[in-house]
């Protein structure tokens, strides 16, 4: 009799169980309102960040304080045939209220050259980031965000990843080296996967994009943040060219933008 009267107890209880897992699946990710899963109509946001002027001449880095590093070449502007890499762009506003799935796969951030590479990196919120260090020397992994949690972790030279995650949507989050004044990366922490950064032709491309009206940004560390709206039809490709120039420079190690600039 007795395990007569508990059996409907284990059952309510198995069904609450199996209902908060199928609850937990159905939200996976970062936003608001259901899973988004692609229809089979999205389209593609191209470009390419052109740089107007004349290219600031590369710096080298007095790098004598550690011999393992040996020639540093700074690469925080890197232009090449007018065009500007490294440059991070992302759907700012438009999409739709949904849970984008984070991927399981990590995004991984090297230090070689007693530089960052690459300079600058894209994750999903929750999504891992390997830290690797490549280098016969240590190093110190310090992001410094203003959102999610502030972390500081030695790493050795030969010493295996650090693995880490950023839990809310950021942009950006400057990634410093403690041992090397010198190093930085930057990332952009969205709660989507619409986003790229230019590549050494300065071009990007943010695919799978649903068809809709969407405010894109680019953002570079020393020329600051521009605008522009694009739609983006069923299986179409938007087009979406941004220019910037040193006039609209920020001062040396400051992290202020510039204003915005809506193209239209």
């Amino acid at each position: 009799m007795r395990m007569k009267r508990m059996l409907p107890l284990s059952v309510l209880l198995f069904a609450i169980l199996a209902g908060g897992c199928s609850k937990s699946e159905e939200t996976a990710g970062t936003g608001g309102g259901p899973v988004w899963k692609p229809a089979g109509n999205e389209g593609n946001i191209n470009g390419a960040i052109s740089f107007a002027g004349e290219a600031p001449a590369a710096k080298k880095q007095d790098a004598s304080s550690d011999s393992a590093c040996g020639e540093v070449v700074l690469d925080d502007v890197i232009v090449n045939g007018g065009k500007l890499q490294n440059v991070f762009v992302y759907v700012k506003s438009g999409l739709p209220e949904a849970n984008f799935a984070v991927p399981e796969v990590a995004v991984s951030l090297d230090q070689k050259g007693c530089r960052f590479s690459p300079r600058v990196i894209g994750v999903q919120a929750g999504q891992l980031v390997s830290v690797s260090n490549s280098d016969p020397t240590n190093h110190n992994v310090h992001p410094i965000p203003r959102v999610n949690k502030e972390w500081n972790e030695s790493q050795l030279a030969g010493q295996g990843p650090i693995k880490r995650k950023f839990t809310k949507p950021e942009t950006m989050i400057q990634v410093k080296c403690n041992q090397h004044a010198w190093m930085t990366a930057w990332i952009g922490v969205l709660s989507h996967p619409f986003y790229a950064v230019s590549d050494a032709s300065g071009s990007f491309a943010i695919l799978g994009v649903p068809p809709g009206e969407y405010e894109i940004e680019a953002w570079h560390e020393k020329f600051g943040a521009k605008t522009m709206k694009v739609k983006v039809e069923p299986r179409g490709e938007a087009r979406a060219d941004f220019a910037f120039s040193p006039s609209v420079a920020a001062a040396p190690g400051s992290l202020t933008m510039a204003p915005a600039m809506v193209i239209r």
